[in-house]
């Protein structure tokens, strides 16, 4: 029974009321009756009207027995103190323990936070040979509680003090407890894989989107990240639900049971996401703290990034540290610095940092820290509110990246191979700083914040580690505001308040009828053939068409996520699965597209691949492209093109987007053509175009030229103002600034096509031998657009 509930429980009934005494008419014998009442009743007015009524009912007296001659046990029996799966008659220390921390006057929650930055560092970046004397090299150190130096004595000892309590405990008992006690708590995942992501929606919207929009992203660039110890992936699930196509990871973590599980992610496309595990790439082990797989991780990143590296880096590393939590900090040390030097290896010069920390009492902690502050324009130690308040977990946040020459990773890298060597050799030698102590304390704006951070979330520890524990002593207790405070958390963070749940599946044709609203492809007619007799008619100045190489007549791809794509057949008039393509294409996701057979080398030594060409995109991962212009769409293909490309599975076809073309230059298209003898297609050499920043090339069809305006617009040039201009051919109204509707949608743009096939006899390569007069040939093109030019 709930002591809490016996007032209002008593009340609450007419026939357990004693406002009977006031009644009119009420007898002094019903008065007597009334008081007698009260003696039974005072007793037990701890306990429920219920529990009252059944005593009254059994006779019971106080100080005598329930017996009919008024014997048996008089004392009330105690509420079984039975908790979790123990032995019988087992007294659980942890509750019979008084915690000396008024949790209380804890802050109220909010979705509200400030971040109190590192002031600014105004030092140069220490020289190498400076750097290689700071390492400090001594015994092996396993305890904590003598770290005093960027902590209060005082608060150090409370916080572990607090901590060892719950030694007693299981830890059922203790997620119970902590479910009822933390306001945020109920927050989770939401529509994520884990609470991870959910802290990364938190910080990023708290830290004005700097990982999600960082200031060193140029305009239609794509997004690269890293996410470094971070299994299962709830970081990139969060990044990538946020950017969509927009963006590309690369993952690096221990391979095993808490590697990523891309399969699970269901708010975001796990085909933006190419783990990597250092040496023998997908085939690697994972172990961040190898120097060799730090160095081919680093390879691979720059490598794919135009030797830029990644706009941010992510990492969330930890391991389990059961029965050891009071030196967590000394036992992950390694990991900790591993996690930074991977992160200066591939920061491009602007980039921002978030890392997972624990405390960071010790000097080797902050001796890193220092080092953070040095590589970054800003720094910060960031507890936020998804993490849960009786924890030591906080996060360092770093940005605007300045180590351009990566001194500092050059020098960490080598303290990492000192320390595997320490543990190689087994003996009790530890490296015990990277930062000489007088450094650190000599910059006073950095030890002020170090012991101001660590004093103030050990005390928000404490109170959360006291509050745990009062709610495990009492059940009855639970925080009343954690539906209030998910849904202004959830306002502020921009995620939508849903329940997680996975794709709902499909077959291809309801999907394509959900995305365009119509039950088949349109049955557009084949592209008009240009010809001599025709070019003049056919093309309507040459600033208004795009063009492209061609290499077989394109169709509609439908993908349902991951291999799953589907290609529309004309002729049969349904949709036909490309079992025989190895790709990774998002859900949600229609293109028109070329299968085009791509050469590599030449004659007997020559071999195909076949590679889907991007001609023009529809949806790319759900989103409606389809009313943008023709070189913003195909400039987002190629975004996603890219974001999709996974370097690392040899075995995946490649996906790319035609090079696209100005009529007016369009010149360039036959520098890029060679004579090449292809296999099996006979002795006589024939025209392949070469991919720009490629070895391959394919075998043209031709040329298809893309017209992007819509009637009744038209691009011209104006001599005398010696510039472009937009005509309306209805009105001869005449502007310079863009009409909102000259460029032409996706509609439009496939049913306008022109073709100029290279049929034989089409002579487009100087040293072919012969051309037929009635075929346009490369020279008349080229000459009729500079006829249009200025």
């Amino acid at each position: 029974n709930n002591p809490s509930t016996s007032t209002s429980s008593s009340s609450s009934s007419g026939e357990d009321s004693p406002s009977t005494e006031d009644s009119p008419g009420c007898s002094g014998l019903g008065k007597a009756v009334k008081r007698k009442m009260d003696e039974v009743v005072q007793p037990l007015d701890m306990y429920s009207s219920v529990a009252n009524k059944m005593m009254r009912k059994m006779g019971y007296q106080p100080g005598t027995g329930l017996g009919r001659e008024k014997q048996g046990r008089v004392d009330i029996v105690p509420a079984s103190e039975q908790r979790g799966r123990r032995g019988l008659g087992l007294k659980i220390k942890a509750l019979n323990k008084d915690v000396v921390i008024d949790w209380e006057d804890e802050k109220p929650p909010s979705a509200e936070e400030v971040v109190d930055w590192f002031p600014p560092y105004d030092g140069g970046m220490p020289e190498k040979g400076e750097m290689e004397a700071w390492a400090d090299v001594g015994k092996k150190k396993l305890v904590i509680d003598d770290e005093t130096l960027f902590c209060d004595n005082g608060v150090l000892k409370t916080v572990l003090e607090c901590k060892s309590i719950f030694d007693d405990l299981e830890g059922q008992e203790m997620r119970k407890a902590r479910m009822r006690s933390n306001p945020y708590e109920t927050i989770r995942g939401g529509i994520f894989l884990n609470r991870a992501a959910m802290k990364m929606a938190n910080m990023d919207s708290i830290l004005d989107f700097m990982f999600t929009q960082p200031k060193c992203l140029g305009n239609n660039e794509i997004l690269y990240f890293a996410d470094v110890c971070a299994g299962p992936g709830g970081f990139s699930e969060y990044i990538l639900w946020k950017k969509k196509w927009r963006a590309k990871g690369f993952g690096f973590t221990l391979k095993g049971p808490n590697d990523f599980k891309l399969g699970d992610f269901f708010a975001a496309n796990s085909e933006f996401f190419e783990p990597h595990y250092g040496v023998n790439g997908i085939d690697g082990n994972g172990d961040i703290m190898n120097t060799s797989n730090l160095e081919e991780f680093q390879d691979f990143v720059l490598t794919n990034t135009n030797e830029k590296g990644v706009h941010f880096v992510m990492a969330d590393g930890g391991f389990s540290v059961e029965g050891q939590e009071n030196i967590q900090e000394i036992l992950t040390k390694q990991l900790l610095m591993c996690q930074i030097v991977c992160a200066l290896s591939i920061l491009r010069v602007g980039g921002n940092f978030v890392l997972k920390t624990f405390d960071l009492f010790t000097p080797f902690s902050n001796g890193l820290i220092y080092l953070l502050r040095i590589a970054f324009e800003n720094v910060a130690i960031y507890k936020p509110v998804t993490s849960r308040p009786a924890n030591s977990e906080r996060y360092a946040v770093c940005q605007g990246y300045r180590d351009e020459d990566r001194q500092l990773f050059n020098y960490l890298i080598e303290i990492n191979d000192q320390m595997n060597e320490f543990k190689k050799s087994s003996v009790n030698q530890d490296v015990k700083a990277v930062v000489p102590l007088e450094i650190l304390t000599g910059d006073q704006e950095f030890f002020n914040y170090m012991k101001t951070s660590n004093e103030s979330i050990a005390k928000e520890q404490c109170k959360g580690l006291a509050k745990i524990h009062a709610f495990t002593k009492d059940r009855s207790l639970r925080e009343t505001k954690q539906a209030q405070v998910r849904l202004e958390c959830l306002k502020k963070w921009q995620v939508p308040d849903r329940v997680r749940s996975a794709p709902q599946k499909t077959d291809v044709s309801s999907l394509f009828y959900k995305l365009t609203g119509l039950k088949e492809p349109h049955a557009n007619s084949e592209s008009k053939m240009l010809t001599s007799d025709n070019l003049l008619s056919s093309i309507r100045g040459v600033f208004n068409y795009k063009c492209y190489v061609s290499s077989v007549n394109s169709s509609i791809l439908v993908s349902m996520g991951g291999s799953y794509i589907f290609l529309w057949n004309k002729n049969n008039r349904r949709w036909l699965n490309l079992t025989q393509l190895k790709c990774l294409i998002p859900r949600d996701t229609i293109l028109e597209v070329e299968i085009a057979q791509e050469l590599k080398g030449e004659s007997k030594g020559q071999h195909r691949v076949t590679t889907i060409h991007i001609v023009d995109a529809l949806f790319l991962a759900g989103d409606d492209m389809r009313a943008l212009n023709y070189a913003e769409r195909m400039q987002s293909a190629a975004i996603f093109a890219e974001a999709i490309r996974k370097p690392s599975c040899k075995h995946l076809n490649l996906v790319r987007t035609k090079e696209i073309f100005r009529l007016e230059d369009a010149g360039k298209i036959f520098t890029q053509l060679k004579l090449k003898t292809v296999k099996g297609g006979g002795s006589i050499p024939r025209p392949c175009y070469e991919i720009t920043n490629s070895d391959l090339c394919f075998v043209p069809r031709g040329i298809v030229f893309v017209r992007t305006s819509q009637d009744p617009w038209s691009m011209e040039y104006s001599r005398s103002q010696n510039r472009k201009y937009f005509f309306n051919m209805r009105t001869n109204e005449s502007v310079f600034e863009c009409p909102p509707d000259f460029n032409a949608p996706y509609d439009i743009c496939s049913t306008s096509r022109l073709i100029w096939e290279w049929r034989d006899g089409v002579k487009v390569h100087p040293d072919q031998q012969h051309h037929r007069v009635n075929n346009i040939s490369t020279d008349q093109l080229l000459n009729f657009v500079r006829s249009k030019l200025p």
